[in-house]
């Protein structure tokens, strides 16, 4: 009977992705703007604004299906990783189980176990985690063209993720073993796992009326930009905290991120649309400026790159583990423009 309680996790959250503006790219009026978001969306929830540097999410239109998020290259848009990561995690943890594998599936295919309303929420940190941890994990979807929450190319766009996160994992010499795959009936009884905190939380969710064999949904509280870690989005903060094993001094770490050259004119212009701040612009008592990037904290969106004035700016695809571990000094120059 617990079981059956525990297995059936509270799906009435609020589906609508937390937006933070100062990480969109329209809001910090990067040249070229981003569509991303509203060019996915399959059910036209996301609009531009009227002057084209916001956008707005129809919470009537929206299902949740995260491919949005997949898509925003800032992490203006995202959901919380956490309840997916600890499911993940649960289930490699667990002494006996149904299945050999930890699994996530969407909630339309008919499996049993941790459900997402669509696998379009899967990006790569989590699956760079699971392969960190050694936990060999599935991606059970339904009939995709027939979803009405996702896309009829959810499969190709989780390959497409899948990629990422592999790439991501090359370095640690330790690849994510993660199957994609359509629904079978004998999934319809795999188990749900849980964490005892889970457990404890879904003993007071069963109450409500609309109850599904779900990860619970844990809103993301608003971030607070006065703290700097805030700042960096949890798929940028788990991808790099994913990098385990540890990799070696010489890897080379896909990590796209800003090189400035000599042509740079001390202008202020990229740590104005950096989305992330991940890159500062420190001014020196003597009168000179140092531009420094938080490697960490830089997500690749190159909205600084395709702003820069004097075209300083070129993208550096792969680093050292090093450079992860302090700011890096782009340029130093003795006076200001």
């Amino acid at each position: 009977m617990l079981q059956g309680v525990l297995a059936r996790l509270d799906d009435a959250g609020n589906h609508v992705p937390r937006f933070t503006a100062p990480r969109c790219l329209l809001e910090r009026q990067a040249v070229g703007g981003c569509d991303a978001c509203h060019a996915t969306c399959p059910h036209g929830a996301i609009t531009l604004g009227m002057l084209g540097d916001s956008i707005q999410i129809n919470p009537d239109l929206c299902t949740g299906c995260g491919l949005c998020v997949q898509v925003c290259p800032s992490g203006a848009l995202e959901y919380n990783l956490e309840p997916a990561l600890q499911s993940v995690r649960d289930q490699q943890d667990a002494a006996s189980r149904a299945a050999p594998d930890a699994s996530l599936t969407c909630s339309r295919s008919g499996a049993g176990g941790p459900s997402l309303p669509c696998l379009g929420r899967v990006t790569p940190a989590l699956l760079s985690a699971a392969g960190a941890w050694g936990a060999p994990l599935t991606l059970i979807h339904g009939d995709c063209a027939e979803c009405p929450v996702g896309a009829p190319d959810v499969p190709e766009r989780l390959a497409r993720v899948l990629d990422t996160a592999q790439a991501l994992r090359t370095p640690t010499g330790k690849p994510a073993q993660v199957t994609i795959r359509p629904a079978a009936p004998e999934d319809a009884s795999r188990s749900l796992t849980v964490s005892r905190r889970g457990a404890f939380g879904a003993l007071f969710r069963v109450g409500k009326q609309h109850l599904a064999q779900s990860i619970p949904e844990s809103p993301l509280p608003f971030v607070d930009w006065s703290v700097p870690e805030d700042r960096t989005p949890q798929e940028w903060t788990w991808r790099a905290r994913s990098l385990k094993p540890a990799p070696p001094e010489d890897a080379a770490i896909p990590w796209p991120a800003p090189l400035v050259d000599d042509t740079c004119i001390d202008c202020p212009v990229c740590t104005n649309v950096c989305p992330t701040d991940a890159i500062t612009r420190d001014l020196q008592p003597d009168g000179g400026v140092q531009l420094l990037l938080n490697l960490s904290a830089c997500t690749g969106c190159m909205a600084c790159l395709h702003s820069c004035p004097p075209q300083a700016i070129h993208a550096q695809t792969h680093w050292r583990p090093a450079a992860f571990s302090a700011p890096l000094l782009l340029r130093e120059s003795d006076t200001i423009m």
